[in-house]
């Protein structure tokens, strides 16, 4: 029997799944309402832990991806092990004592660097021995570039999480940008997707907009966005999914993130 749990961390909600043989079984997410610290964060993962019977059993195979802005992407071309904090120090304040990791998306030709959390690293080590971790950004670029590889339009995705966002631009199947933003109402939501638009030239009545993540087409956030954007949608994934009866009321693209990272 293989199983599998993957867990998604961010400073204002955590989210997990688990599959038996390629079946999910289980989807949970909690929103904290606030940002947290990294501190607060592994204090709420160990209550996840001792209040779920589900992450209580044995995995065979655990995938953690964090959720946070410390990141940028470096052409692999580009890339040296010995730069990690010079590619981060031009985008965010980078400590002295800050461990750096990166991951490398071999078939695309890049790598994100990033800060994890330390702290909660060495938690699911303590727990599980072993365990594999990337950036959010890398799950979105990879899937998103696999899915997007014979696409000849413009494609502009936002994956909406609690208080944040993050954007990945593909043209003609190639990576034109990523970034994250905060936001607290769907007018700064609508500014950072705009102003972002705008900087690359793109023109709202020709380019695809495609919703993944903590979005309905109930929501402000889309609603405010097809005001101004001719071709809105919500995101799919490609691999076929195998939904156990008791997680059925999901749609795919709400956990795109933790279900594209099985």
């Amino acid at each position: 029997m293989s199983k599998k749990l993957s867990i998604q961390v961010s400073l204002n909600g955590l989210s997990f799944c688990t599959s038996i043989n390629q079946q999910i079984t289980a989807i949970n997410h909690e929103n904290f309402g606030i940002q947290l610290t990294p501190e607060q964060i592994l204090h709420k993962i160990k209550h996840l832990f001792d209040h779920h019977k589900v992450l209580k059993e044995h995995f065979n195979t655990i995938n953690v991806v964090y959720q946070n802005d410390l990141y940028t992407i470096v052409p692999k071309p580009l890339f040296t092990k010995e730069s990690l904090k010079e590619y981060l120090k031009y985008n965010i304040k980078v400590l002295e004592n800050d461990f750096i990791a990166y991951d490398e998306l071999e078939l695309h030709n890049i790598v994100t660097t990033y800060i994890p959390y330390t702290n909660i690293n060495n938690f699911f080590f303590d727990t599980f021995g072993t365990f594999t971790y990337k950036h959010i950004s890398t799950v979105l670029i990879d899937s998103l570039l696999t899915q997007e590889k014979n696409n000849k339009s413009t494609s502009v995705f936002t994956n909406i999480n609690d208080s944040t966002f993050d954007i990945v631009v593909i043209i003609n199947g190639d990576l034109i940008l990523c970034n994250s933003f905060g936001f607290q109402t769907k007018e700064d939501f609508l500014y950072y997707l705009m102003f972002t638009t705008e900087q690359l030239q793109l023109n709202p009545e020709e380019f695809k907009l495609i919703f993944l993540g903590n979005v309905s087409k109930d929501s402000e956030l889309y609603n405010i966005a097809y005001t101004y954007v001719r071709n809105v949608s919500f995101g799919k994934i490609n691999n076929k999914l195998n939904l156990a009866e008791e997680v059925q009321q999901f749609d795919p693209h709400e956990h795109f993130v933790l279900l594209s990272n099985f």
